[in-house]
């Protein structure tokens, strides 16, 4: 989980080379569709402020230290050179997004950053990557005219062309039993690279500091074609969902970290009205 950076405003109709589109969605705002109608309906139409977390921000620093990583000579990529970028990559964060002076970077909050990028180094030398490209803005236009679109944390290349999808995650893997839903996300990058380069990722690999594991899934055609159907359906569903004013809250346990609870019928609470 991370400080959303600004991305392209998501809206029902986006010119695109001249051409309307249905809409725009990302694998994070079709994640909170499918988790709660509501969140998506909160964080996407009403565009409800959320105050940011300390392990949200975590996410933010270690990610930026990460892309900042290998703008140094190889050699140099060590975990001793990663834990002096941390506070720089904070006051940089600061200036982007000022409110989080509010949340001080306490040397604990800063000991459990270099403790989560420490744990990078057991899971992959950076000093032999060489990445081909890193916070990349990705976007595709289906056939359907639906937008798709996001940032990738890391793309590699083989000298053969191989493709390879990189995300990385501040928290614990996932059980066996959630495992298909953190692979969404990765396979809707796939399908945005494969419908732009033509070529398949031959490895999507996401890799989870907060306990050390590596979450690799190689993809294919058929993959791709049913994510591409699988959000063609979440993007219906928000459609229908808009048209009938039926943005329901879906209980669980994302509940126990929303900012929203407040106004959610779940716990008690109202929703504001419909921005017009």
């Amino acid at each position: 989980m991370s400080v959303q950076q600004e991305s392209p405003a998501e809206r029902l109709g986006t010119p695109v080379d001249g051409v309307d589109v249905l809409g725009a969605l990302s694998p994070s705002r079709a994640g909170d569709f499918l988790s709660c109608p509501l969140l998506y309906r909160y964080r996407t139409i009403d565009r409800l402020p959320e105050p940011p977390s300390p392990d949200a921000v975590r996410g933010t620093v270690v990610h930026k230290v990460l892309e900042d990583l290998f703008d140094l000579p190889a050699a140099e990529r060590t975990p001793e050179r990663a834990g002096g970028m941390l506070a720089p990559a904070w006051d940089v964060l600061v200036e982007q997004v000022p409110e989080l002076a509010a949340m001080p970077a306490t040397d604990e909050w800063l000991a459990s950053c270099r403790e989560v990028l420490d744990r990078y180094f057991t899971l992959e030398d950076p000093s032999r990557l060489e990445p081909a490209e890193r916070e990349l803005y990705v976007e595709t236009l289906l056939e359907s005219k639906l937008l798709l679109r996001g940032f990738v944390d890391r793309i590699d290349v083989a000298p053969d062309g191989a493709i390879r999808v990189v995300d990385y995650k501040t928290g614990r893997s996932p059980g066996e039993m959630f495992e298909a839903k953190a692979l969404f996300q990765m396979k809707f990058y796939a399908l945005v690279i494969w419908r732009t380069r033509g070529v398949v990722p031959a490895m999507l690999q996401l890799v989870y500091l907060g306990n050390g594991e590596i979450l690799r899934y190689v993809p294919d055609e058929r993959d791709l074609l049913a994510t591409e159907r699988k959000v063609e359906a979440i993007w219906r569903a928000i459609r229908l969902a808009a048209d009938e004013g039926d943005w329901r809250p879906s209980p669980g346990r994302q509940c126990d970290w929303c900012a929203h609870q407040a106004i959610c019928p779940a716990w008690g609470g109202t929703p504001p009205p419909l921005p017009e």
